[in-house]
């Protein structure tokens, strides 16, 4: 089941953020990583329109939009592969037609998801906060 976040859904956020984190993101540090969910527990979630996807009543994943920009698609890794990021996508793409965002070239599951879903590669930059590269990406029709 898809539905809207509330705050009392910001707990789960940040856990199943650092779960699925961890697994595509292990080039990240640990200070990098505790500064980037300060951020999103104390200010992205505030500014983002997010979807949460729940199984048997419990949130396994959600999807963060700040207008046509996904700033954030993340799972609880056991439950990758069930069409339930497909699933926080589509809702995404029903709101708001174009998108874009942007992931790490070291993540492999993110670009993989991305690319099958049909997101297109854009140009590559070094994140700011992260110094990591990154490639753009966009789906549909500006």
């Amino acid at each position: 089941m898809i539905r809207p976040y509330t705050p009392v859904d910001k707990p789960a956020v940040l856990s199943i953020w650092r779960e699925a984190s961890a697994l595509a993101h292990p080039f990240l540090t640990t200070e990098a990583t505790d500064q980037a969910e300060a951020m999103i527990r104390d200010h992205f979630l505030d500014l983002a329109e997010t979807y949460m996807a729940d199984v048997a009543g419990a949130p396994v994943g959600f999807i963060s939009l700040i207008d046509h920009e996904v700033g954030g698609l993340f799972l609880r890794p056991a439950f990758h592969g069930r069409g339930i990021g497909r699933a926080l996508m589509d809702r995404a793409v029903a709101r708001k037609g174009y998108l874009e965002l942007d992931v790490f070239t070291k993540n492999s599951i993110g670009r993989r998801f991305y690319q099958s879903y049909g997101f297109t590669a854009g140009e590559v930059r070094i994140n700011g906060f992260f110094g990591h590269p990154e490639i753009r990406m966009h789906f549909g029709a500006a």
